[in-house]
């Protein structure tokens, strides 16, 4: 009897330590649920992410030269367009043509047009010094890398140079066109006089200065025109750059020569450019938040090659990503996962089931990611985004 008695006690008594650790486990707080993310060791790269625009280098503004009636133009925006190609007709006003003062002005400004012919001359045979040297700096590079003697980066910079030489060149060629059908347009002006007002004549041909794409029609319809009307843009479609916007405490960083990233230009793959110039000046914008932003002009060269961007126009919006820093075998981890502490910055590292609050030594932030130069090691498991029941030593778990 006293057996069966002893035996009911212990199983009472096991059956009371069994609930009260149930209810002690029951009682433990459930581990937080964390999203983690390793640490990761490999080239970091920050940038500047900004939208810009093309925009065609060298734009000509066709003008009037005197006053009159205008034709409808018959060119629209798009059509090819080729040197001395009549792009408008105007018939003048008789007393303007027979002024004497006028006809003195003209006799002026064909003087300066011969000046301007002869600056471009003198252009045009600098470019094209500059252009016979950088192709022959080129193929001594490129003799000189097949050897082993030069590196992939001489090359690209003599590539690039060779193509800069030659879009100079270019451009400086329109130049001197557009100052010789200057003069040819003044000299027939001055022919076109005569005391008896036999020579006046009946309509004026304002012809294209250069070849290229109209861009734009400013004066489509027929009106009556004031010397000096624009009356078509035209440029070079294929020689195209990048304008971007950035804000000038971002511009302080940017450099000439830096690498650039072109996307969501609409093409399959990402476009390589490179910074040509920083403007000097900057100015207002308001944002879309109403606020008063100093901006600066960021010049970009598109370095692929052309036939990978020849459904580019001007105008079209593109994304830009500018390199500012560059850092190999840094510390990577996601910029959620930073907060500040104090003076410092820290993160939560999971260890073992638990959040470890972590002091870290930041080396640069951008965009998604931030490296680090001191406080983790690779591998390591960081919290993006804790929450705020994450605390030293509490247990988590990855979501």
């Amino acid at each position: 009897m006293n057996m069966h008695l002893t035996g009911r006690h212990i199983a009472i008594a096991a059956g009371l330590l069994a609930a009260v650790g149930v209810s002690g486990w029951l009682m433990i707080p459930a581990p937080v649920l964390v999203e983690t993310a390793p640490v990761t060791k490999g080239k970091f790269v920050a940038t500047v992410d900004e939208d810009g625009k093309t925009r065609v280098r060298d734009r000509y503004a066709v003008a009037t030269p005197l006053a009159g009636r205008l034709s409808r133009i018959r060119f629209k925006v798009g059509d090819q367009v080729r040197v001395d190609d009549p792009v408008a007709t105007i018939a003048p006003s008789p007393a303007p043509l027979m002024d004497p003062r006028a006809r003195r002005e003209v006799e002026e400004r064909l003087g300066m047009a011969e000046a301007n012919l002869e600056r471009a001359k003198a252009v045009v045979e600098r470019a094209k010094a500059q252009s016979d040297q950088a192709n022959i700096d080129l193929t001594r590079t490129q003799t000189l890398a097949h050897q082993g003697a030069a590196t992939t980066q001489a090359l690209e910079r003599a590539e690039l140079a060779a193509r800069l030489a030659d879009r100079d060149l270019r451009a400086a060629e329109f130049q001197n066109h557009a100052a010789e059908h200057e003069i040819s347009q003044m000299r027939a002006l001055l022919a076109r006089y005569s005391d008896d007002g036999s020579g006046q004549p009946e309509s004026w041909s304002v012809a294209s200065p250069v070849a290229g794409v109209v861009l734009k029609v400013a004066q489509e319809s027929e009106t009556i025109v004031q010397p000096g009307t624009v009356l078509v843009h035209i440029g070079d479609a294929r020689d195209l750059e990048v304008v971007v916007d950035v804000l000038s405490t971002d511009a302080v960083e940017i450099r000439p020569g830096a690498d650039v990233t072109i996307d969501h230009w609409g093409g399959e793959r990402k476009l390589k450019g490179r910074v040509r110039r920083v403007e000097p000046a900057a100015f207002t914008k308001v944002s879309t938040l109403g606020v008063e932003e100093q901006r600066v002009n960021v010049l970009i060269d598109i370095l692929s090659p052309p036939e990978q961007w020849a459904r580019l126009g001007d105008a079209y919006q593109v994304d830009a990503q500018i390199t500012v820093f560059t850092r190999d075998e840094a510390m990577i981890i996601p910029s959620g996962a930073l907060f500040r502490r104090g003076d410092g910055w820290t993160v939560y590292v999971a260890n073992d089931g638990r959040a470890e609050l972590r002091q870290i030594e930041l080396l640069r932030r951008s965009g998604r990611s931030a490296a680090i130069a001191s406080g983790l090691a690779p591998a390591e498991a960081v919290i993006v985004y804790p929450s705020d029941r994450v605390a030293p030593g509490v247990r988590v778990t990855q979501r």
